[in-house]
């Protein structure tokens, strides 16, 4: 259930980045045996994968003024724990951006 979590995490924060202060849904469904997690915004901007930071090679600003700008880490984190995921557009605007996940 941790990875449920998790993922509903970096799908929701995703969001908020995206439409601050907007109006974001959120959606958890059961079909067995899988937990969907799925996430509306009213951006019609595809989600990407951002390289993170290299943290090996010292690639991570640890600085006070910067400590927010290490990400990148939430969509390859979805990836690895998700069964399957990926962004639809919703035909009223906006897009869901989902995961589907074996508890």
């Amino acid at each position: 259930m941790d990875d449920v979590f998790l993922v509903a995490s970096e799908l929701i924060n995703n969001a908020i980045k995206e439409t601050p202060g907007e109006l974001i849904l959120f959606r958890l469904s059961r079909e067995e045996p899988f937990l969907t997690v799925a996430v509306w915004d009213s951006s019609p901007r595809r989600p990407y994968v951002r390289r993170p930071p290299n943290a090996a090679e010292g690639g991570l600003d640890i600085s006070p003024g910067s400590w927010d700008d290490n990400g990148g880490w939430g969509l390859p984190i979805v990836t690895a724990l998700a069964v399957d995921c990926g962004c639809g557009k919703d035909p009223r605007g906006g897009k869901w951006v989902w995961a589907r996940l074996k508890p």
